[in-house]
């Protein structure tokens, strides 16, 4: 695409920081060119203190974003790096993706007929210094699922439910577990595009 065409206006691309398909796919389909790269961090070990201290899931998810964008932007000196978390919490517990296909089945089970909780945050870095952050919510509610039904979703859903912290994918055939959604779809997907924007516009990374 040339400059004259494109919205993006910094000399070089975004960094993502996060294995994600989905917030990569997201990012390009708006006209922001992504390098990927993947952050080498512990998620686990920076999630339990927060968890033992009873920081809410809210938070745990920008503490993870902030943790992932300084970890890269450190290494990739005068690049802006983005940063993205999500947590799931169901009646005050917290879920994480799926080990396994046996663990997803438990985990949907366990949210079926139930309402829970997605809280999608994200961090701007650069030189290790954090630039701009969000945090948005969304709620949605399972209907009733049979073991079968169940079954027979993930079988046709493979490997991209064991992706997301919900065992779903709700631009998929995950949506068929569902009876009511509220919030914005960007967060529901992991990333909150439009508080994205609007911080690159900001930053003077986007046209206005």
């Amino acid at each position: 695409m040339s400059a004259s065409l494109s919205l993006w206006l910094a000399p070089e691309p975004l960094i993502l920081a996060s294995g994600s398909v989905t917030r990569r796919d997201m990012l390009l389909a708006v006209g922001i060119p992504v390098e990927v790269v993947k952050p080498e961090i512990d998620e686990r070990a920076v999630e339990k203190p927060l968890v033992d201290r009873g920081v809410p899931a809210d938070q745990v998810a920008a503490a993870l974003a902030c943790a992932k964008a300084l970890a890269v932007s450190r290494d990739r000196p005068g690049r802006l790096v983005l940063a993205a978390d999500q947590t799931l919490t169901c009646e005050g517990t917290a879920f994480h993706k799926p080990a396994d296909r046996t663990a997803a089945e438990r985990q949907i089970a366990s949210l079926a007929g139930r309402t829970h909780e997605l809280h999608s945050a994200f961090v701007m870095a650069r030189d290790g210094a954090p630039l701009a952050e969000g945090l948005e919510a969304a709620s949605l509610t399972m209907r009733a699922l049979q073991p079968d039904f169940i079954a027979r979703y993930l079988a046709m859903a493979g490997a991209a439910a064991l992706s997301s912290v919900g065992g779903y994918q709700l631009e998929g055939p995950g949506a068929q577990l569902f009876e009511k959604v509220e919030g914005d779809h960007f967060t529901i997907l992991g990333l909150p595009l439009l508080a994205v924007l609007a911080s690159l516009r900001e930053l003077g990374c986007l046209a206005g």
